[in-house]
């Protein structure tokens, strides 16, 4: 007996899924793929064999993530985000060494942004739709546009800070935050 929910109309070879995951129609998962608890994985979505996804993931519809791609917990990905994971790509000809995308935890990725792969999206970074993703994103980053630049920080919430002094930073909620070399770190 299974403790996740999988459409009829779903393709779902893995048996390493987490309790309390659902998975929509026409999604297809390989066999080798490990996705944890109570994710949603909603219709027209493919996910490969070398793939990992964490738990309380939410994967919109139109997503198809390829081998070595990594989701920690709590991810947000919007309808139709572009994974990648071949830097030269040739058809029929295939690469022996795939790049691997990290995506942090709680990590949300605007509808319809296209990932470079080999980069690792930080801890609570936001990008904007449409974004074009060509490099690292800090932790508590907003980023946006083709290609992504930073274009502020937020907070946990996804709300953008405010400026409060040299690396300083403010929520809304007056809770503090101050840059690092690896991005924001509440203070």
């Amino acid at each position: 007996m299974t403790n996740y929910f999988i459409h009829p109309a779903a393709i779902v070879e893995s048996t390493e899924i987490g309790a309390d995951t659902r998975i929509w129609a026409f999604v297809h998962i390989l066999k080798k793929a490990r996705i944890g608890n109570n994710c949603n994985i909603c219709d027209h979505c493919f996910i490969e064999n070398d793939v990992v996804i964490g738990n309380n993931v939410t994967i919109k519809s139109g997503i198809y993530i390829w081998d070595g791609v990594v989701l920690e917990d709590n991810v947000f990905l919007g309808p139709n985000v572009v994974f990648t994971n071949d830097l030269r790509p040739r058809s029929k000809a295939y690469s022996s060494q795939l790049l691997k995308t990290y995506i942090k935890k709680y990590a949300s990725i605007g509808a319809n942004s296209t990932l470079l792969c080999g980069i690792t999206v930080g801890e609570y970074a936001m990008t904007g739709i449409g974004s074009v993703i060509t490099k690292d994103i800090p932790a508590y980053a907003l980023v946006y546009g083709n290609p992504a630049k930073q274009q502020g920080w937020v907070d946990e919430l996804g709300n953008k800070l405010i400026k409060k002094g040299h690396g300083i930073w403010e929520s809304g909620e007056g809770k503090k935050y101050i840059e690092t070399e690896s991005g924001l770190s509440p203070k």
